[in-house]
């Protein structure tokens, strides 16, 4: 029976009551009249829906505006409808595929038949499209039953969308219709079209229907709209210092790191001063671990098969998996994940209440099938070293234990300069995505939930966006330049301890099962690498400089007192390289400018005859004259600081 009140709850706690069957827009006016202008769509239990549908049950809820992702998924959502309409009034033979909002935009899959789509041909596909967006057309939903859905469609001869349809369950298809174009499409989308104002189609590329390679290759058009004009001026600005920041470019100028085909697409190369700037990274966790009582480990690059069986990352990540070797009787796979290695090392031993919390850590190298075309440079790649541990507690100690991993990743994150945001990751009603008990996941769910409180955490919750095996913390860093990267993670575990029938003797002489917490700060130490190049521009700070310091001697005659210096720094442990080339001092600097290092020592008569250096700051130009033990003093008190490089 239908309730004739209901409560909805919103994101600050506080309660309304209203009448069944409110509308979002209604909910959002009896906020505030300027919310109700700017809502997009409104979100119920974590499902994002119009705002003109109806609420009948007591949820909780968040009125979405461009300001929010669930607000920024529905603008973008409706533009890739908006991007169809466009193109099937300059096309109209064209057939649609499938076009879904993405983390920064959004694309529509297109068989355009014979027509040849070119980048010159986006501006006017643009026009057309704030062309139909000024028409502010309403976005009108309609459940449809399927033999009317397949008949639209078979009539209009798009097999793509009769090929989708044949999957759904009759009674929940719907379509969307604004102007003229109706598109199979589950929504949510903004209330009318006129609040798109800017729009940049940014791409081309070719994409098979649902990924297979025998099936036709459609054209992907990537766009992004927003709802001001200034916004999308401020968008295009970010990507033009993207585009100078991109790692791929600034990891082959710095000698980073390599691809080579003869190696095998995605798997990088590490470099000499990649190798320093990823052992420089790993050190510094390893000191904070040290500190915090882990204890390194080294497992093998692969496993028999029934440990991924046992774990039951084989046969659920299979798709993204090698094919297992075979050597002689046994089958073995190439590591996708170290867990399952560190709980054979528990086990490896009885295990006491007294041992606990046991953490291990390791940075292990795994490996992930990735199509081709999602590689790329090293945050996309098929091999890679994840900077992991597992804690092994008892359930009185978990809640310190995730308290202390969380601290860890924060200091982690700080020390790099980047904000963080925090995300709940749970699981959704969908029980066939994860493993053990309900139980188990809603204990949990709670514990993490009562930390984050207890630690005043900022977060959201997220449903659907848990592991397979237990709910996780998830870090989302913010870089230099405003992108968000989803980073560290912490994960709690009741799946694995029974999987593996992991025990502990309690204090009552009777087995327990520990629970485990997995954890990540960097994640994937290729992909952080990545993300810090950019994040920096190259522009390390002076502890995670490849090299640090460039001795610069103007002439021959102060090639003695450089060199005594260059083996003073040495001794110290800094790295750093001396330029005696025979060449004008002019393009020494251009050069050390160039390769980013950060500190520069020009060494003239002067400098000789004081026993003193010139000291060059990179992007600073001269930064005055030191006692060379002086100066030695006050880098050593930058390195052991970790101070960030001045951002102008």
């Amino acid at each position: 029976m239908a309730k004739d009140k209901i409560t909805l709850t919103l994101p600050d706690g506080s309660q309304r009551e209203y009448t069944s069957g409110i509308t979002g827009y209604k909910v959002a006016e009896s906020i505030s009249k300027g919310l109700a202008r700017a809502a997009l769509s409104i979100t119920v239990d974590g499902d994002i829906i119009d705002l003109d549908r109806p609420i009948t049950q007591d949820a909780s809820i968040a009125i979405n505006t461009w300001n929010s992702e669930d607000g920024k998924y529905t603008f973008w959502h409706s533009s890739a409808h908006l991007l169809a309409e466009a193109v099937q009034a300059l096309y109209p033979d064209a057939k649609f595929g499938i076009g879904p909002p993405i983390e920064n935009g959004f694309y529509y899959d297109i068989d355009f038949g014979e027509e040849k789509i070119s980048q010159e041909d986006l501006s006017k596909i643009e026009d057309k499209f704030i062309e139909m967006a000024r028409k502010k057309s309403e976005f009108e939903r309609k459940a449809i039953s399927k033999k009317e859905a397949l008949d639209f469609y078979k009539e209009k001869g798009n097999e793509y969308k009769v090929d989708l349809i044949k999957d759904l369950e009759d009674g929940t298809i719907t379509f969307y219709t604004q102007g003229d174009f109706t598109d199979l499409c589950r929504g949510p989308h903004i209330p009318d079209s006129g609040a798109v104002k800017a729009i940049k189609l940014t791409s081309l590329a070719g994409a098979y229907w649902r990924g297979d390679v025998d099936s036709k290759q459609l054209t992907r058009i990537y766009g992004i709209s927003f709802p001001k004009q200034k916004l999308l001026k401020e968008h295009i600005e970010r990507m033009e210092e993207a585009k100078k920041r991109d790692h791929r470019k600034l990891g082959k100028e710095l000698g980073i790191y390599k691809i080579d085909k003869m190696v095998g697409s995605g798997l990088p190369l590490w470099l000499p001063n990649g190798t320093i700037l990823r052992r420089t990274l790993e050190s510094f966790l390893r000191e904070e671990q040290v500190k915090r009582g882990y204890k390194e480990v080294i497992t093998p690059h692969i496993g028999s098969i029934e440990l991924y069986k046992t774990s039951g990352h084989y046969p659920y990540y299979q798709d993204s998996q090698y094919n297992p070797i075979k050597v002689d009787d046994e089958e073995y796979m190439l590591k996708p994940m170290n867990c399952p290695h560190h709980h054979r090392i528990y086990s490896s031993d009885m295990r006491s209440y007294r041992d606990l919390p046991l953490r291990l850590a390791e940075f292990g190298s795994v490996y992930r099938y990735e199509q081709s075309g999602e590689l790329s440079g090293l945050s996309r790649v098929r091999g890679f070293t994840q900077d992991d541990a597992h804690i092994y507690c008892t359930h009185n100690q978990l809640k310190q234990e995730i308290q202390h991993t969380i601290e860890l990743t924060q200091l982690v994150f700080k020390t790099f300069g980047m904000p963080v945001d925090i995300r709940l990751s749970y699981r959704d009603e969908n029980d066939e995505k994860y493993g053990g008990d309900s139980d188990y996941w809603n204990r949990a769910q709670k514990e993490i939930k009562e930390v984050a409180d207890e630690m005043e955490l900022d977060y959201t919750v997220a449903p659907g966006e848990a592991s397979f095996y237990g709910p996780k913390i998830d870090f989302i860093i913010r870089d230099a330049i405003g992108r968000k990267w989803q980073l560290g993670t912490v994960q709690v575990d009741y799946v694995m301890p029974e999987r593996f029938d992991l025990t502990y003797i309690g204090s009552d002489n009777n087995k327990h099962r520990p629970v485990i917490i997995h954890r990540a700060p960097f994640g994937s130490m290729e992909r952080f690498t990545s993300i810090l190049i950019e994040h920096f521009a190259g522009d390390f700070p002076l502890w995670l400089a490849p090299e640090q310091i460039r001795i610069l001697p103007i002439a021959d005659e102060q090639h003695a007192y450089a060199t005594y210096c260059f083996e003073k720094l040495k001794q110290q442990g800094l790295r750093v390289t001396m330029d005696d080339r025979s060449e004008q001092i002019g393009g020494k600097i251009r050069d050390a400018e160039t390769g980013k290092i950060p500190y520069m020592l020009i060494m003239g008569a002067k400098e000789v005859k004081a026993e003193t250096v010139s000291v060059r700051r990179h992007k600073m130009g001269d930064v005055g004259t030191f006692k060379f033990s002086d100066f030695i003093s006050d880098i050593t008190e930058e390195i052991e600081t970790k101070a960030l490089p001045n951002k102008d």
